[in-house]
């Protein structure tokens, strides 16, 4: 038979239990929520850059 002592160890652990998921899940929405390193950088995408031109249109024939 369990003691009253056991039992209250047991709901200690999992309070405890329930509080390291609970920051597991943070920690996880907020990694979701920041840039990683290494990862996709609009700013350095020259693809994604306006003042490239692509089409070549400012550049001097020189078969002409």
């Amino acid at each position: 038979m369990t003691t009253t002592f056991q039992k209250r160890q047991k709901e200690m652990k999992r309070i405890e239990k329930r509080k390291m998921k609970e920051e597991k899940r943070t920690q996880r929405k907020a990694d979701k929520t920041t840039p990683k390193e290494g990862g996709f950088d609009p700013a350095s995408d020259p693809a994604l850059d306006p003042t490239i031109d692509w089409n070549h249109s400012n550049e001097i024939n020189s078969q002409e």
